[in-house]
């Protein structure tokens, strides 16, 4: 009768013991904000929501741990399970490591270690299941990506500066990247052995094992292009920029049991619910028990330009249910033409509409919302991540929704309200008939696919994206792919398309 052998729990090792020196910062650069969060922020975030991860312990750059613990206890962390100071240098930063993870260990107990740099915010799930999976069958894994440059090697010769001596063989070249896995007992042999070496210094874990255990092979995982190091100041530009076009995909569909007891009794405020888009919204809340409010100046004569308008439209949606649970603005006009050609009436309408009504909108709700910890859902364009000519207003008050999403989630984190943007590509609406006239039957997505999609975001955990929809998923195109994946691989067809 075979005995069950327990899977080794997966401990991930958050390194950030730098200064930020690099990048020209007063505080560890780990700490530097992008995307609304500091980075360190975004790497727990990653290692928090992967199944294969157990728990998460942080070394931290001595006088900064208070500032870890805060931001672990505000976002509701619940895996990591130490912060501590870490050394003056990387190898006695994992030293120390190796001594906290070693502390309750059952003798000949061991189990799986991830070391991770706190400025490499952009890892996927897709490397760091591989890692634990290599985990299984090796006891020491290193992840790298090609170089797609040449590498050369030089030597300076006095005052005449560098000179080539070789250059190696690009094929056989790699990148190293992080996190690199070990068992907890080959990192920590390998140290030990490392001690007894009065030269000993590396700048990786790998590196100490390859020197000192040279019988232990090292198993190679594919890392990601954009598992970037935030390190130098250009990096900090880069990895704002990826975090903003990052998109999300949709949240898995609930059954329709699910659907109604989630939305029944709880009630919906639809701005731009008179057509299209809101009015799927309204209609399907409503099917699954939902008390909605679908408002539109076609309609009910509302003007969300208006700011009494929206503040009496919400204050009677509560006076007559006790609560709102999601605020949805799907209103927007569409203007096309030349800026130098477009009179100001038609610019005032346009940023009224499609930017000073939604921050209307946000803060005329922060009161309801705090109360349900409910979710505020705004919607932006494909035409968001770049201008085109004669969309300067649309797509540049488009480009704003994604930032106040962004901004307001981080804001209101706190009050347990969740803010999400949805991007559904080109979509036949009444809006864009007006603008485009009728377009060949089945190149647009429908407003109802857009609707329940929407009605999804409202009821998951997502605060702080930008929801994809497309007429393919790409996630089904793309695998394992991750956000980023999809955001890289999606930035030139959201150039030819416009929501």
């Amino acid at each position: 009768m075979s005995q069950h052998i327990a899977k080794p729990r997966t401990t991930a090792v958050i390194l950030a013991g730098g200064t930020g020196q690099r990048v020209g910062l007063s505080i560890p650069k780990q700490l530097l904000k992008i995307a609304g969060k500091a980075v360190i922020e975004h790497t727990l975030a990653t290692f928090e929501k992967a199944d294969s991860i157990d728990d998460i312990i942080v070394l931290m750059a001595p006088g900064y741990v208070p500032d870890i613990e805060k931001i672990v206890a505000k976002a509701g962390f619940t895996k990591v399970k130490k912060i501590i100071e870490g050394g003056s240098t990387r190898n006695e930063t994992t030293e120390r490591a190796i001594e906290a993870l070693g502390e309750g260990l059952a003798e000949g107990e061991d189990l799986n270690v991830l070391f991770h740099d706190a400025v490499r915010p952009l890892l996927s799930q897709r490397v760091i299941d591989d890692c634990v999976v290599a985990l299984e069958r090796f006891q020491a894994v290193d992840v790298a990506i090609p170089s797609a440059d040449t590498i050369i090697v030089t030597r300076t010769h006095g005052e005449d500066g560098e000179f080539i001596t070789e250059i190696p063989d690009r094929s056989r070249l790699r990148r190293g990247q992080t996190p690199q896995a070990f068992k907890l007992s080959t990192v920590k042999r390998a140290y030990e052995v490392a001690a007894g070496d009065p030269n000993f210094q590396a700048t990786d874990d790998c590196s100490v094992v390859l020197k000192y255990l040279p019988d232990v092979p090292i198993h190679v995982v594919a890392g990601d292009e954009y598992n970037m190091k935030v390190t130098q100041p250009v990096d900090v530009f880069i990895a704002d920029k990826l975090f903003q076009l990052a998109s999300t995909a949709a949240p898995e569909q609930v059954s329709e049991e699910a659907y109604r007891e989630l939305l029944t009794g709880k009630t919906v405020v639809v701005f731009g619910g008179s057509y299209g888009i809101g009015k799927d919204i309204a209609e399907l809340a409503e099917s699954y028990g939902s008390k909605v409010y679908a408002l539109g100046r076609s309609t009910t004569g509302t003007h969300v330009e208006n700011p009494e308008e929206v503040d009496d439209a919400l204050s009677k949606a509560y006076a007559e249910t006790g609560r709102i649970d999601y605020v949805v603005n799907t209103a927007g006009v569409l203007r096309i033409g030349k800026l130098a050609e477009t009179d100001n009436a038609t610019i005032e309408e346009a940023l009224k509409v499609n930017y000073l009504a939604p921050v209307q909108i946000a803060r005329s709700s922060y009161k309801y919302l705090s109360e349900t910890k409910g979710q505020l859902l705004l919607y932006t364009s494909s035409s968001y991540t770049r201008g085109r000519a004669e969309y300067s207003l649309y797509s540049s008050t488009k480009a704003a929704m994604v930032n106040l999403t962004q901004a307001l989630s981080d804001e209101w984190a706190g009050d347990g309200i969740r803010v999400n943007c949805i991007n559904p590509e080109r979509t036949a609406t009444p809006m864009r008939t007006k603008a485009f006239g009728q377009e060949p039957s089945g190149s647009l997505l429908s407003s109802e696919a857009v609707a329940r999609t929407s009605l999804d975001v409202l009821l998951s955990e997502l605060t702080g994206h930008v929801i994809d929809v497309r007429q393919q998923d790409p996630t089904a195109a793309a695998g394992q792919a991750s956000g980023f994946e999809q955001a890289l691989a999606s930035v030139l067809d959201r150039q030819d398309g416009m929501a």
